[in-house]
């Protein structure tokens, strides 16, 4: 088993205006970035910087009387943090190096190091503000697309408990989204220990990172979202290339499978808590105590649990486990409890 720390770090590092309480609001808001923004082709002829009002570097997209360009304002945009980084690969000059410089300055520097030939740029606005520029080999998936997927087939999936902080789990900001969703009800049993299923998934509609999804089973979830002792970890990821759009299948797929297993476990582990309600590990105290003890059971935990089930009309393997599982909470270290608990879950392999 390990311990995922995806989302222990998307808690340190969101801030609450990329926060969102529900996958709903979450969604809403892609849809809303997504009906905001428009992509351009631009050939590179027609990029050139210049300085804004506050010495902040500005694209300018058009003619060089500015007209007949993307955004409102004459084919002028402003650029984010991501944009600007984005556009300083491809003149190939250091983003730290840039900023330390003047804008007039900065200005003649993108002059002299942005392509001037070759096939055209893509550029990614909202407004007057440029998210991102791509050459062509870049291939945009909208996070909304990825959510719409989530929402159908991830119904009964929340977010996990509200982190210390007051994150949610669901983020999306400047850069990318990311997601973390569990179901408080598909507590089941894998050899002999309670696993419910989890998943990650993310994106980057402007090129800040892959399109992926990490299903797995976990323990327990804490207030950091660290998730611990997960299992069956399945990850899969793919780049914004011309075949990105698949992803979307394999991550349906990827999600059904999860439903479906749960759904099989947990049907499999009525079966099982029924056949053992109805099952005796013996005719009277003496008999099951026996039985108790070829599974590892202490003789004193043994006649208390028994004295327990006793209390509640029968020996049958339910009443034994349950009067086990409350025994154990009594015992001081978590080692010691997770030890006795596996031992009481083994008798429900009895009915298996």
């Amino acid at each position: 088993m390990q311990n995922l720390t995806q989302a222990h770090r998307e808690l340190f590092q969101r801030s609450p205006d990329e926060t969102f309480s529900s996958l709903t609001a979450l969604h809403e808001h892609c849809l809303a970035q997504r009906a905001a923004s428009q992509e351009h082709w631009v050939p590179p002829v027609r990029l050139s910087t210049r300085p804004g009002l506050t010495q902040r570097l500005l694209l300018a997209t058009g003619n060089q009387d500015g007209s007949d360009g993307p955004g409102s304002s004459s084919g002028v945009l402003e650029m984010n943090d991501w944009s600007f980084t984005q556009l300083c690969r491809l003149a190939g000059v250091g983003k730290d190096t840039v900023n330390r410089l003047s804008a007039d300055t900065a200005c003649r520097v993108f002059g002299e190091m942005l392509p001037r030939e070759g096939k055209p740029f893509q550029l990614f606005t909202a407004g007057d503000q440029l998210r991102s520029i791509h050459t062509t080999s870049y291939t945009r998936l909208y996070n909304a697309d990825v959510l719409s997927i989530v929402r159908e087939f991830a119904v009964d999936f929340q977010p996990p408990q509200v982190g210390f902080n007051g994150a949610t789990g669901l983020y999306a900001g400047e850069q990318d989204m990311f997601c973390f969703l569990i179901d408080p009800t598909g507590w089941t049993e894998i050899e002999g220990q309670a696993f419910a299923p989890g998943f990650f998934v993310w994106n980057s509609e402007v090129g800040r990172r892959t399109v992926g999804i990490s299903t797995f089973w976990f323990q327990a979830v804490c207030q950091n979202h660290i998730v611990w002792d997960a299992t069956e970890v399945v990850e899969f990821t793919r780049k914004h290339t011309s075949r990105v759009g698949e992803a979307l299948g394999d991550i349906r797929r990827i999600l059904a499978e999860l439903v479906a297993k749960r759904d099989a476990r947990r049907d499999g582990f009525v079966q099982v808590v029924r056949k053992a309600m109805q099952t005796s590990l013996g005719d009277d105290a003496e008999e099951v105590e026996q039985v108790l003890g070829k599974q590892g059971i202490t003789r004193e935990l043994a006649k208390r649990a028994l004295k327990l089930a006793e209390e509640h009309g029968r020996f049958t393997v339910f009443a034994v486990v349950d009067a086990l599982t409350r025994l154990t909470q009594e015992l001081k270290h978590a080692g010691d409890r997770n030890e006795a608990d596996q031992k009481a879950a083994r008798l429900l392999a009895l009915v298996a």
